[in-house]
């Protein structure tokens, strides 16, 4: 365990993963983070030698850790306010990390129930974000929340946009570079850590580059419409995704959000329409199973066979020209698409041949699906929460539906996303907006939406279980006239 921090043994050995597929040279720790994990883990293995000592057993040895600054307790007769005073000391360690992982929603508290508490404040802030958006039509126009923008908010600079893909594609190479020229020369344990570190932050980088791909589908990207789709083009083929196909059905997403007829993608069911087999998945193993599917799996699925998309009378494909997603005028389009995939994959297939199999997985095919699983995620939770209403065609207009829509905090990926996380209602309502202006515009239309504006600021991972467990299903709240509107619920 110690060698994962101290570096590389004198004696290289082979990578594991395969012969030839290099992995990076060592890893800098976060000597603060690191430090505070361990103090962690040393008061935690104290805490749980007094409780053996308090239930009848042997005690653990003190751990004295120097300048870290804990102070265990020391056993004495007095031991259950030495186990409290460890266990509030215990409590004050779990806090976020700087990573941006939760390990705890607030202090530890051990009553006499043994329950643990959060404080108020967090408690508060939840509730906050449960509220329900208001879901009358709004006193504002959408004219008059444009107004409210800053004018340079809506200027495309291609310099400016440029420079971040540049941004971009730099970080991806050089994270290439060093994995398939410095990896292999690990020793094992470190081999370990590091094809996992490649994978995830690859896969966020890509995610970023993604994001800028989507931006020019939505003409953000520059003044230029044809460049803007010669860029989308190459970075959504390079990532396996047809472009044109879906730029088109993503259009048909902003213009029909948040109706029940007419959304393209995460449309709820209403509780008529729940899969039968969906209550055997209501519980904790059946939903670490569907969102593990729907991670790994779920946007292959949706571009091949439109699951989770909006129902059509006949199969739907992204890859089909004639399919009913498209219309005729599109069609040429489509095929375009379909050539830039294919593409790509004939220059994978000549990859595998060449650098073997496991090679090009693990460059390239598992921070794909890190990117496919981002994808999922992010999407999912801009347009699933409790707070978040529906409308059928009684009800729905433009307005309201563009707003029925959350902004989530990722923590530092926010940034590596290009802010599409924490600014997705400003992007609903004005999609051509660059993403670098897209904070700067959040914060000025605050004050117009007032209520109508929601930002939950649950670690994702959290809003991920939470919305996994709450948003089953969508109904009209009993007893009420609005039966246009609909809202989540999870009561199989």
């Amino acid at each position: 365990m110690l060698l994962l921090f101290v570096g590389p043994s004198p004696t290289p050995k082979p990578c594991p993963l395969t012969p030839s597929l290099p992995f990076t040279h060592s890893l800098t720790p976060n000597y603060n983070l690191l430090s505070h994990r361990i103090e962690l883990l040393c008061l935690t293995i104290t805490f749980l030698g007094k409780m053996g000592k308090s239930m009848g057993g042997g005690s653990l040895s003190p751990y004295h850790m120097g300048n870290v600054g804990m102070n265990t307790i020391e056993s004495n007769s007095d031991n259950e306010n030495s186990m409290s005073a460890t266990v509030a000391e215990f409590g004050s360690l779990l806090i976020a990390d700087e990573c941006g992982v939760m390990l705890c929603a607030g202090c530890v508290k051990m009553g006499a129930g043994g329950r643990t508490s959060v404080p108020p404040m967090n408690r508060k802030s939840e509730a906050d974000a449960l509220k329900r958006v208001p879901f009358e039509k709004p006193p504002f126009s959408l004219s008059q929340v444009k107004k409210a923008i800053p004018p340079h908010c809506f200027q495309r600079s291609v310099i400016r946009s440029f420079s971040y893909v540049l941004y971009d594609l730099t970080i991806a190479f050089c994270l290439y570079y060093v994995a398939t020229h410095y990896f292999h020369h690990l020793p094992r344990p470190l081999s370990f850590l590091a094809w996992p570190t490649y994978w995830a932050v690859q896969g966020c980088i890509l995610t970023g580059v993604w994001v800028i791909a989507h931006e020019c589908g939505h003409h953000a990207f520059s003044d230029y419409q044809l460049l803007d789709d010669i860029v989308g083009l190459v970075l959504h083929s390079a990532l396996l995704v047809p472009y044109f196909s879906w730029k088109y059905s993503h259009r048909r997403h902003h213009s029909n959000t948040g109706s029940l007829e007419r959304d393209e993608v995460f449309v709820p069911k209403q509780k008529s329409n729940v899969y039968w087999y969906s209550k055997y998945l209501n519980n904790p193993p059946g939903r670490v199973l569907t969102l593990a599917i729907t991670l790994t799996l779920g946007w292959p699925l949706y571009l091949a066979f439109n699951v989770s998309g909006r129902p059509y009378e006949r199969f739907a494909c992204h890859y089909d020209p004639y399919g009913p997603i498209y219309s005729d005028r599109e069609r040429l389009q489509i095929y375009i698409s379909d050539a830039g995939v294919l593409a790509v994959c004939y220059g994978i297939f000549h990859l595998v041949m060449a650098r073997g199999l496991s090679w090009v997985v693990g460059v390239y095919g598992v921070p794909l699906l890190v990117v496919n699983g981002f994808l999922v995620l992010i999407t999912f939770l801009q347009h699933t929460h409790p707070a978040l209403p529906h409308y059928n065609s009684s009800e729905w207009d433009w307005l309201r539906g563009a707003l029925a829509t959350v902004d989530r905090d990722y923590g530092i990926l926010n940034k590596v996303f290009h802010n599409i996380t924490d600014t997705h209602v400003a992007h609903h309502l004005f999609s051509t907006m660059p993403h670098y202006h897209a904070m700067e515009a959040t914060k000025a239309i605050k004050p117009i939406l007032g209520e109508y504006y929601r930002l939950d600021e649950t670690p994702f991972y959290k809003a991920m279980w939470r919305e996994a467990k709450e948003c089953i299903y969508v109904e009209p709240d009993q007893g009420t006239q609005n039966k246009g509107v609909f809202w989540y619920n999870n009561k199989l």
